[in-house]
């Protein structure tokens, strides 16, 4: 199967070629594909930054452990979670819910109540610690996309949050940094791309039962 041998191609990229930039047509489908990620609730608490802009990619590199693929990248994704997830959140979805596919409220009102009451009930580090859990969702996916397209990436958790936070302004936005990936086009001389995978025979990572 063709997702098999791309899969088999993609690597945790640590060298990329500065020169090569991905095309718009392709940011547009990793964009499309962010925002179909399966969500818990389809409730999406997250946003994803696309940053092309060199000089702050390289701003980046100090808060990144120094991992150069941050500026090197054609570009480099910031997966974000939202900070403000109160009640008026939770209605937002149910309006789009009704808006788009035009089901009754009595229908909807049982489940947007029980959300709300479930948010209350749920202490800002619980709702954050919810969020990041489908940040990580967002990344996989983002991750398959990226290696059907012949995209490199680097998923990586190695950077300082908060240093991003305050670089990317992010608390006017209501948002935490939680993830990053650097994507582009592998370096001609990046040794690791033609190295073997190394994962666990299939017989003891799955369980068939």
């Amino acid at each position: 199967m063709d997702i098999l041998k791309q899969l088999n191609w993609r690597y945790a990229t640590k060298s990329f070629d500065a020169n090569k930039i991905i095309s718009d047509k392709d940011i547009n489908i990793l964009s499309e594909a962010f925002n179909l990620t399966a969500t818990s609730y389809g409730l999406q608490p997250l946003k994803l930054l696309i940053i092309k802009d060199k000089p702050l990619q390289s701003k980046l590199i100090p808060y990144s452990f120094h991992q150069k693929q941050v500026g090197e990248a054609s570009h480099l994704l910031v997966f974000c979670i939202e900070t403000e997830m109160d009640s008026e959140f939770v209605i937002n979805y149910f309006d789009r819910v009704k808006d788009i596919r035009d089901t009754p409220e009595d229908i909807l009102s049982p489940f947007k109540t029980f959300l709300i009451e479930d948010f209350k009930s749920k202490t800002q580090l619980e709702k954050e610690n919810w969020a990041t859990k489908q940040a990580y969702l967002a990344m996989g996916n983002l991750l398959t996309t990226c290696a059907l397209l012949n995209i490199d990436a680097c998923p990586m958790e190695g950077f300082i949050p908060e240093e991003y936070d305050r670089m990317l302004k992010l608390d006017s936005k209501h948002l935490k940094s939680v993830l990053v990936m650097p994507i582009g086009y592998r370096a001609e001389d990046d040794f690791m791309a033609e190295l073997k995978k190394v994962r666990k025979p299939i017989k003891e990572s799955v369980i068939m039962w």
